[in-house]
Formats: C-alpha cells, structure tokens, sequence
C-alpha cells in the first residue's frame, strides 16, 4: 500500500488491533433483567473480526446475553505496566452478542479454534451443558493511548479511525449547572 492511499491514523488501527490481540482474556460489561449493568470476565478469542467466549451459567453475563446481547467489551493495560494510573492503555467495543447454538455448524469449528488458543481445558469444559459459546460482534470502539490520545473506531471492520481532539482536557462539554 502506497503512502498516497494508506488511511490516515492507520497506524493507530493497527496498534488497537496489536493490543487487543496481546490479551488471553476481556472485562465484559452486560445489561441483567432489572437494567442494571454487571461487569465480570471472560477467556476469549478473536477470529475474523469477532470475539468468541465460553462461558458458564453460573455466570450472571451468560443469562445476560441471553436476555439482551448488547455488551461492551474492555482491554486494559495492566496497573503495572502502565505509565500512570490515570492513562492506562485501554479498548473499549460496542458489540452485540449471538449465542451459538451446540447444534450450529460454527459451533464445533469455533470449539476447535478455541481449544487451539486456550488448550486442553476446553476439552474439560465442551461437553459442560451449562456452558454457551457466544459470538461478540464489534459495532463501534474506543481506544485511549493515553492523556490527549483518544480515538474512536468505527465502520465495518472498525478502519474509520478519528482522533477525538475536539475539546481537549481541561475543558468540560458539561455546564456545571447541568446534572
């Protein structure tokens, strides 16, 4: 690809794709029955632009995907490793959730990709009938680099990448009197 027809901020997507990739697992974020968010974790694994987990009903976000499949997704650079508390490495992705049904044909191909991945313990856990497998499709995401360096993804394979500049640290889009 020529610099004349390389995307601009493509070096950004391909950073939010490395990082993303550098994890064995994500803090996912769902809606239960009486509306209220729960936040926990799960393995997962990315393959053609979707994420994949497996996970137990003993699980609120199994029933809550179930019941509602929207979902957001976070990545987060470990305390650690990060430069500073407050700009800690993070994507974060809108997405929407399929439950693959044991009798489905992707659901034996994707066990196998996440056997792959994850090891003999899928073994262990495919036959477990309280465990599902769902399908995370992306809509849109965030990805923070740090202080001032907020982007937002979006489009079919989340390409469209704009720097959110627009207001700065400093200053609030809120009116104080706002509540």
């Amino acid at each position: 690809m020529s610099t004349e027809t390389k995307k601009p901020l493509s070096n950004i997507y391909n950073e939010f794709n490395q990082f993303i990739d550098s994890h064995q697992s994500v803090v996912m974020a769902t809606i239960n029955k009486a509306a209220e968010p729960e936040a926990s974790y799960a393995p997962v694994m990315r393959h053609d632009g979707r994420f994949y987990v497996y996970i137990s009903e003993l699980s609120n976000h199994t029933f809550n995907l179930m019941e509602d499949p929207q979902a957001s997704l976070l990545f987060i650079e470990p305390e650690n490793d990060a430069k500073h508390l407050f700009a800690r490495k993070r994507a974060t992705l809108k997405t929407t959730a399929k439950h693959i049904q044991r009798s489905a044909a992707e659901w034996e191909s994707t066990m196998d990709k996440l056997e792959e991945k994850f090891g003999e313990i899928i073994q262990m856990l495919k036959p477990l009938e309280d465990f599902h497998l769902f399908e995370l499709a992306p809509l849109s995401a965030g990805y923070v680099r740090g202080f001032a360096q907020a982007y937002k993804l979006e489009g079919e394979d989340l390409s469209d990448v704009t720097h959110l500049s627009e207001g700065g640290h400093g200053k609030s889009k809120k009116n104080d009197n706002e509540s």
